[in-house]
């Protein structure tokens, strides 16, 4: 049947066709290998490395993809009002990815739990919560209204430092260790610091978090860029600057990502240019714990169920139980 006949759009169709939940042909394939591919942060356990960065991924998703086969469903970025987002255009890509300028719409913590978090929860993985704000003393007081909502928090805290004339948050250990703490003390559950790339040193910056009480950092964010339109040499983004993401910025994140798992004892959750298991494996042999996959889901919504997929057959396909295993059976050639 052609997608007219069955009135459905082509990635339904091929949702429905080639991705089915692959949990059960594993777990019923004949002497396969029992592969662990579970990760720990904080006091939550997910059962795969891989889940959607922020923003690239909402709960509608959860019709067309095997979500269940995610570590995790990461929430689009709560901040403590309703806010819109940046004038269009609002994304544009370029050769090697993209650069967005959405300007991270949020309808606030009561918009939030009343309209959205219904259906993140009804998904069948854990929901991180990506929490917000312009000043260090903005992020505790959503946290405490998002309550026991979600099974973590992520906090973005590449955000613009208000009483700092516009730096991120996250350029300044102070700033972070001071968002952290305060977050600390209005819950128990776990926390991931998601740090901005442009920083002096990485390695402060991963350290103030697991100092002030996190259980995890994510590295990193986009990169500020300007992309111009190639006839008029005018800026193309409604907001002129926006976040450069994608394969262009993967070497870059993982020399942050080496340095990070370098400083810290907790988990560090990369994320920039994911694409394949391939750029997963790439991350987790330099200390990354867990990946998020953004950019390429634009265009493939069904790519962290891939990169997942492929991290669970390669280490079938090798024998062994864990990616550590894996990884050190790839040292060894």
């Amino acid at each position: 049947m052609t997608t007219a006949q069955t009135g459905r759009s082509v990635v339904a169709v091929r949702a429905d066709t080639e991705f089915p939940d692959a949990r059960a042909a594993y777990a019923a394939a004949p002497g396969a290998a029992t592969v662990d591919l579970s990760v720990r942060i904080g006091s939550l356990t997910l059962h795969t490395p891989v889940m959607p960065a922020s923003g690239c991924f909402g709960p509608e998703l959860g019709a067309l993809i095997p979500v269940a086969e995610l570590g995790a469903a990461v929430t689009k970025t709560v901040f403590g009002s309703a806010r819109g987002g940046n004038p269009v255009h609002r994304l544009t890509e370029i050769p090697a990815g993209m650069v967005n300028s959405v300007g991270i719409p949020s309808r606030g913590p009561v918009g939030y739990l009343a309209t959205l978090h219904p259906r993140y929860a009804a998904l069948d993985v854990p929901t991180i919560i990506s929490v917000g704000g312009h000043r260090p003393s903005e992020y505790a007081p959503v946290v405490a209204a998002l309550g026991e909502n979600g099974a973590a928090f992520e906090l973005n805290v590449s955000c613009p430092n208000l009483d700092r004339n516009g730096t991120d948050i996250g350029s300044d250990p102070a700033a972070i260790r001071e968002v952290v703490a305060a977050v600390r003390l209005v819950t128990d559950k776990p926390i991931i610091v998601k740090l901005p790339v442009l920083v002096a040193s990485i390695a402060d910056c991963a350290r103030a978090a697991e100092e002030a009480g996190a259980d995890a950092v994510c590295v990193a964010n986009s990169i500020p860029a300007m992309p111009l339109d190639a006839l008029t040499r005018r800026p193309i983004l409604g907001n002129v600057i926006g976040g450069l993401s994608g394969p262009s910025i993967k070497p870059i994140v993982l020399r942050l990502v080496w340095l990070a798992s370098r400083a810290v004892q907790i988990p560090v959750i990369a994320c920039g240019g994911v694409e394949t298991a391939d750029d997963a494996l790439d991350y987790f042999s330099v200390g990354a714990s867990a990946v998020q996959v953004g950019t390429a889901s634009f265009a493939r919504p069904f790519a962290a169920v891939e990169v997942a997929r492929g991290l669970q057959q390669r280490c079938r396909d090798a024998e062994v139980g864990t990616i550590r295993e894996l990884l050190e059976l790839d040292a060894a050639l």
